[in-house]
């Protein structure tokens, strides 16, 4: 059983956090799940129509995407900006990580840098959360070294890098610097959650939901998850039933 309640989906294993859909929204979650990510104009206005946008409100915001450097637009073609297709490498390496076998060494970073404002060390922060580092102390940052890197050196000269292997037992750590029975508990919610939708705008929104918890999903070693870790189902799921909407959309504007 489910309901909706203020934006939250309760079901028998917890609570989840939905967004309501916007047009921008629903651009941006169409072209990040679409690839390469770019879509004529008149099918982007046959494939929303299902989720309750209408054409001139579809054309306001793409007008102000572009505008805000979201977008990029080709005679009536628009695609995602560099920026974006940046996350949308990051949302693939969420739902589909590559993963290294793991010899018990973990990926510190430090930060090195002194004097840095508010916004710069938000920014900073923001970006090694990003890497599924979780902070040891102020300043440190560590994860099981078990991810295939593409490399970080967009962090510039602000962090040193190195590798460790903690005198703490790696699973009593893991626990520390992860929520890893909330972040279980939310991820069979968001299952139940899916299961139970139908409605196209409805599975819209609970996709969305799943890819933004995959983001936060450390991608730990199995041996240092808790027992029926669902982050493998939660994939599955999101990949299936993604694929399934997106091409009933695109089918539709075809």
């Amino acid at each position: 059983m489910h309901r909706n309640v203020g934006g939250k989906a309760r079901t028998g294993s917890g609570e989840v956090e939905l967004r309501p859909l916007s047009a921008r929204s629903v651009v941006l979650s169409l072209l990040l799940g679409t690839h390469p990510p770019e879509l004529p104009v008149k099918d982007l206005v046959r494939a929303v129509e299902p989720l309750g946008v209408g054409g001139s409100t579809l054309r306001a915001a793409l007008s102000r995407m572009v505008a805000a450097g979201d977008l990029r637009r080709t005679d009536a073609v628009y695609r995602l900006s560099d920026r974006l297709l940046s996350r949308q490498r990051r949302q693939d390496e969420a739902v589909h990580p590559e993963t290294l076998p793991w010899g018990g060494e973990w990926e510190m970073v430090v930060v090195t840098a002194t004097g840095r404002g508010p916004a710069e060390r938000a920014d900073l922060r923001a970006r090694l959360t990003a890497l599924r580092l979780a902070e040891l102390r102020e300043g440190v940052w560590l994860r099981p070294a078990n991810l295939r890197r593409t490399g970080t050196d967009d962090l510039g000269d602000v962090v040193r890098h190195f590798t460790a292997r903690p005198e703490e037992p790696a699973g009593d750590l893991a626990a520390a610097l992860w929520p890893l029975d909330a972040w279980a508990d939310t991820a069979r919610a968001l299952l139940a959650h899916v299961a139970a939708t139908d409605r196209p705008a409805d599975r819209f929104t609970a996709l969305a939901a799943v890819v933004r918890h995959l983001l936060a999903d450390p991608v730990l070693p199995p041996r240092l998850l808790p027992a029926d870790w669902p982050g493998p189902a939660l994939r599955a799921e999101y990949t299936r039933h993604q694929r399934e909407l997106t091409d009933a959309m695109l089918g539709r504007a075809g």
